[in-house]
């Protein structure tokens, strides 16, 4: 069996911890805030992502960037260089185009390393639910599955990701286009929370909303009771916007409603979809039977 990496992005919100443990590489996306790009490594966010929500609160506005093709085709080469086979497990197409700028690399590098294998993979998720997924593929690389054999795994799991989200400051999804602004004013001023999952298609989309920062809370961890899932074998990853109070807030409803996973992954947003989450943000991510 060839040797292989699996590689993702700096969408996927993993911690260096992980990463390190599994051997995951991730291409950092750009972001741009006061004037200067930055393209981190998980190690270098770790160290810089109390600032970037600092800057979030003061009102600072932070830009993302899709990654060109041209990023994607030198950070294969390393690889390909050293006859690896690589697989990308890429943030949502529906949310960004770097899926795309991949597959452009990938066409661009077939002819020259034709005895490599380069795989690109949409995962359909986004933050941890991309990380979830990444951490998954790995554990089936490390168990001495072939690549063709994570990907099968990743394409036949990535509907079953499911992804639930709330946030604490409307105008941040109002910058983005997913909320008009007369709405996102008078959802803010009512304390209207809206409750929010990654569809099948890949997008963030609403799917209720309710009043109260605790009762959105709530009500993400009473739509997870209702799935029946047997937690003695499933992880469940967190991950939030610098609101280290709130998880822990979700962790006692959780307790409270006798959801115990078997292991529990908690890490802070990323900047890349920090900017257009927002301070305050939470999600809860595992694999179930459907995205629902």
């Amino acid at each position: 069996m060839k040797n292989y990496l699996i590689i993702t992005d700096s969408a996927a919100d993993i911690n260096v911890t992980l990463i390190d443990k599994y051997n995951i590489k991730v291409i950092p996306l750009l972001f741009t805030l006061e004037d200067k790009n930055y393209e981190l490594t998980p190690k270098e966010n770790e160290g810089f992502i109390s600032e970037v929500y600092s800057k979030l609160r003061e009102g600072k506005v932070i830009t993302t960037s899709q990654a060109t093709p041209t990023k994607f085709i030198n950070y294969f080469e390393k690889f390909l260089n050293e006859r690896l086979d690589i697989i990308y497990l890429a943030f949502s197409s529906a949310l960004s185009g770097t899926y795309q700028s991949a597959c452009i690399a990938k066409e661009e590098l077939k002819e020259k390393y034709q005895d490599r294998k380069i795989i690109v993979i949409d995962t359909l998720c986004a933050s941890l639910g991309q990380g979830l997924m990444v951490i998954e593929a790995a554990k089936i690389k490390e168990s001495g599955a072939s690549i063709e054999e994570v990907e099968d795994f990743v394409i036949n799991n990535r509907l079953k990701l499911v992804h639930y989200f709330t946030v604490d400051d409307l105008m941040f999804l109002k910058r983005g286009g997913r909320l008009s602004a007369s709405s996102a004013f008078i959802g803010t001023m009512v304390q209207l929370k809206p409750i929010l999952h990654v569809s099948n298609e890949g997008k963030l989309v609403p799917i209720g909303k309710v009043l109260g920062r605790k009762n959105s809370i709530k009500t993400i961890v009473n739509r997870i009771k209702a799935q029946n899932i047997d937690w003695e074998n499933k992880q469940l990853f967190i991950s939030h916007g610098d609101c280290f109070e709130d998880i822990q807030y979700v962790l006692e409803c959780l307790n409270k409603e006798n959801i115990n996973p078997k292991e529990i992954i908690i890490n802070t947003i990323g900047a890349v979809i920090g900017a257009h989450s927002g301070p305050g943000t939470i999600a809860l991510f595992y694999l179930g039977n459907e995205r629902g």
